[in-house]
């Protein structure tokens, strides 16, 4: 136990309670709190998310929020409207009345008899993105805010778009939401009115995927929540964590220099988790952090927290390319500022298959990728599945340029965004370039270190994509995802350029050949020197949690991965199958205190032909199945996407089965001009 951390304190847990809105709807919270606070009011910590409280996150909840009770903190878990057991309809992302939902929810907080009228709020990914939301916000109540891998731009970096281009993602994660938005309430909270409350959410529910595909600039849609835009208007201190093996990559470091308020900002190597359950390792004590944050800001002690340098960033050790990493070697490094001054931009520009210091002659080189370039790219962002991390980038070498520097003579650090700016030029008005910045070792071996993706019409900004004039010159940057990384001595930098990155990025209308000019072209890297204060750096204490609910594994989860080349037509596959969830082969469990049976099994498919872009198709099934005693519902799921040189092609459906009934089927077509993509 660190010396901040009290001894565990008694917690009297409410399963249930109603939150009663202005309007008339009613969230659905569930409540941890110090058996004291009915005498001595405490402050509450609020999470607010869409993910069922009473189920699907149960154990994580309870690891949490009963941890942050036993160290005297109300903790208080809301499903948003139209999520979990709460009333309504959840028509998508991050509206205006989720955020307004938010406000009166941590006013109703602030007068309960347990609470001392100070509000924190945090979250991971949806959580973190309406904890920054609603801080801009500026409740009364909200006295500090701890997000977690989310993002301040919704647009430049979420699982829609990333420089402009289209991600597989869009579809993907929306084919999720399709699953999760059809779940029904659950009749032990609700009793027999659950199932019009389900057919009503079933009758609302939108595809998501086709939503976001309306929106292929960043328009008002975008802006709207996107904290970028105004951070001045947060008005209270901020903690944001991050893991470079995520996708929101970027959003800690225009944290660390947009924010106004005081704030922290850690990265760690982790994916998509919370980084006491983070993986790769070094996981860490989060919640003990989380505690001397909330204390420091809803109780006024523990003054040395703000005393310690601002920004910890894990520099990663260079390592090669795996399916999974269970530990990344490193050390955390420590800065004040950011930008730091211990950052230095080095410039190496491009020769003919080199990276180089001194000038280079300017000459021009062509690069027309397969559409199937992008075999290595594993996913845009990893959920520490085994496989999602990018492979050995030299299967994609033959449909790249490549630029490699001599080997180092001396080991280089970078902390920050390496950009690449190039002179270009397409042969096509629709283009994009995919650029990835890559480790060699002395034998050969490739890793991934950070990658962009930039749509050439939104080289002048993604506001109003303007198409390329085929064959003229354009300068442009492309900024590679943030990192912390070392490469040693003996080892070579290489710089890969195509014109191709699938199934990551949606191809191009017809195929393009880009023209990329070397000698006026360059690599700046975000070099940083060591410095002796990381040595000072306090130790993060290790991972500690409440105790959660017991679970049963019915059916053993299974995970297959396969990439395929037909080699009678050339169409190359993808696939993906998880019997277990987003996070992993966990297959079908059950949480032994209420006796909740939960299974979601889906599959991954996408195809391309190498020479024809519009051979391009994703596809998705999923099977989701709830039981508790005599009450069983299924809910099976399709979608598919496809296009033309002009259009998208999308087509959804869901069925929901109450045992072995249908109960209700919905189908969406839909076709959507492809603009500029």
């Amino acid at each position: 136990m660190s010396p901040s951390e009290a001894a565990p304190a008694p917690v009297h847990e409410i399963e249930h309670l109603w939150i009663a809105l202005s309007d008339g709807c009613r969230l659905s919270a569930r409540l941890w709190l110090p058996a004291s606070a009915a005498s001595v009011p405490v402050p509450a910590i609020l999470e607010y998310i869409p993910y069922r409280k009473r189920d699907a996150v149960r154990r994580r909840d309870e690891g949490m929020h009963g941890y942050f009770a036993a160290q005297g903190y109300a903790a208080v878990r809301v499903d948003l409207r139209g999520s979990g057991e709460s009333e309504g309809i959840l028509h998508d992302e991050y509206l205006l009345q989720e955020q307004d939902d938010a406000l009166e929810v941590i006013a109703w907080i602030a007068r309960q008899p347990w609470c001392s009228g100070r509000v924190g709020m945090m979250g991971k990914s949806w959580g973190a993105f309406n904890a920054l939301q609603v801080a801009a916000r500026r409740p009364p109540a909200l006295a500090a805010v701890i997000a977690v891998m989310g993002t301040d731009d919704r647009f430049a970096e979420d699982v829609h778009y990333s420089g402009g281009c289209l991600l597989n993602d869009n579809f993907w994660w929306g084919c999720i939401m399709q699953v999760f938005n059809a779940r029904p309430p659950d009749p032990q909270i609700v009793g027999a009115d659950w199932r019009h409350s389900w057919l009503e959410r079933l009758e609302a529910e939108r595809f998501w995927p086709a939503l976001w595909l309306e929106h292929p600039a960043r328009d008002a849609y975008w802006k709207h929540g996107s904290v970028c835009t105004r951070y001045a208007d947060i008005g209270c201190p901020v903690w944001f964590w991050g893991g470079w093996a995520d996708i929101y990559r970027d959003t800690p470091l225009r944290l660390a220099e947009h924010l106004q308020v005081p704030h922290k900002v850690t990265v760690g190597p982790w994916a998509h988790l919370y980084p006491h359950e983070g993986a790769p390792t070094p996981a860490v004590g989060f919640l003990q952090e989380a505690v001397r944050w909330w204390d420091h800001w809803l109780k006024g002690s523990d003054e040395a927290l703000m005393r310690e340098p601002r920004y910890r960033f894990f520099m990663m050790e260079s390592v090669r390319a795996a399916p999974s990493h269970a530990q990344r070697a490193g050390r955390w490094v420590g800065e004040r500022d950011w930008p730091s001054p211990h950052v230095r931009m080095r410039t190496l520009l491009l020769g003919r298959g080199c990276l180089q210091s001194e000038a280079a002659p300017e000459q021009p080189l062509c690069i027309a990728s397969p559409q199937s370039c992008g075999l290595a790219g594993g996913e845009w962002g990893s959920f520490a599945i085994e496989g999602d991390l990018p492979g050995d980038q030299n299967l994609d070498a033959g449909g790249s340029l490549q630029f490699d520097s001599t080997a180092l003579d001396e080991r280089v650090e970078i902390l920050g965004n390496a950009i690449a700016t190039l002179e270009i030029a397409a042969d096509e008005p629709s283009a994009f370039v995919a650029v990835r910045l890559i480790d060699v070792a002395p034998d050969g071996a490739a890793t991934l270190v950070a990658r962009g993706l930039l749509q050439l019409s939104c080289r002048d900004g993604a506001e109003e994509p303007v198409p390329l004039v085929p064959g003229q010159r354009y300068r442009v940057q492309v900024p590679l995802t943030a990192t912390a990384y070392a490469f040693p001595a003996g080892h070579r930098l290489r710089l890969a350029v195509s014109s191709a990155y699938w199934p990551i990025a949606w191809p191009p209308p017809r195929s393009v050949t880009l023209t990329v000019w070397t000698g006026v072209s360059a690599l700046r890297l975000p070099v940083r020197a060591p410095q002796a204060a990381d040595l000072q750096l306090p130790e993060l204490p290790p991972p500690r949690a409440a105790a959660s609910t017991s679970l049963t594994t019915l059916r053993a989860g299974r995970l297959e991965r396969s990439l395929t080349i037909n080699q009678l037509s050339g169409e190359v596959t993808h696939r993906l199958f998880i019997d277990g969830g987003v996070f992993g082969p966990c297959g079908k469990l059950r949480l032994e205190s209420i006796g909740a049976e939960l299974a979601h099994v889906s599959e991954r498919v996408y195809r391309i032909h190498p020479d024809d872009p519009t051979s391009a198709q994703a596809l998705m099934r999923q099977t989701y199945e709830m039981r508790e005693g005599a009450w069983q519902i299924r809910i099976e799921a399709g979608a598919c996407m496809s296009c033309t040189e002009t259009h998208f092609e999308l087509q959804g459906w869901v069925e929901a089965f109450e045992g072995e009934r249908l109960l209700k089927r919905k189908e969406w077509r839909e076709r959507i001009a492809r603009r500029h993509l």
